[in-house]
């Protein structure tokens, strides 16, 4: 791990078996520790005040408080210090709830009969910061639910510059920023700095809010499927 420590997780679903068995999943990883486990939202936000963690792994639907409302609360600032990642769980890719949560601020989602290996390889890339977006499915949601659901773009939008749209629409497409270094013909560092301003001027959290911006706002035309 190269001295850096463990991330810190916490997971939250209302099911014991499912529970105890992601957290003891993750448990096995060096560069994890799981500080707690919560049984609905309510007690995921308590789980978060007293432990920090760098992650939760949150069930959609729970009793008492749903992931929906204890992501947004969490993102929005309801703990203290830096709020932690969200990695959301669910049964079924195509979910609505799923896409409030990813509305709400959550970095991510996994389908609950995920491999071990693509659960730890999620942990990490939503705890560094980046979108859980390659996987054609996430894009797939959101762009059902904006086609269901459009809303008017919002007001920034219209003070980005060309290379900060082009920077946008290829976030949307789901490039991390060294690809979407390479496709630019630009250092990275360059492409974090324009993502940064985007965020600012637009008033988001994060990537994934990013791109249901970009998708809302018909930036980027969601792509017909083919039957």
């Amino acid at each position: 791990m190269n001295g850096q420590a463990a991330l810190r997780i916490v997971v939250a679903d209302d099911q014991e078996v499912v529970r105890a068995g992601f957290a003891a999943l993750l448990d096995t990883q060096p560069d994890f520790t799981v500080v707690g486990t919560a049984a609905d939202g309510a007690e995921a936000i308590l789980r978060c005040r007293e432990q920090r963690p760098d992650v939760v792994v949150m069930d959609v639907r729970m009793p008492v408080m749903d992931g929906i409302e204890a992501t947004r609360r969490i993102r929005a600032g309801g703990v203290d210090g830096e709020p932690p990642r969200i990695l959301m769980l669910t049964t079924f890719d195509l979910d609505e709830h799923v896409y409030d949560a990813l509305v709400a601020g959550a970095g991510g989602f996994l389908i609950k009969d995920v491999t071990a290996e693509r659960l730890f390889d999620a942990v990490r890339v939503v705890a560094a910061g980046e979108a859980l977006l390659a996987p054609s499915v996430t894009r797939r949601l959101i762009a059902e639910f904006t086609r269901l659901r459009p809303r008017p773009a919002p007001p920034g939008l219209a003070d980005l510059t060309p290379r900060e749209v082009d920077v946008l629409r290829l976030v949307a497409e789901g490039l991390s920023n060294a690809e979407i270094a390479t496709r630019l013909v630009v250092g990275e560092e360059t492409v974090k700095s324009h993502v940064s301003r985007v965020l600012r001027r637009l008033g988001l959290r994060d990537r994934v809010q990013a791109v249901v911006i970009a998708y809302e706002s018909g930036l980027v035309i969601p792509r017909t499927a083919t039957h």
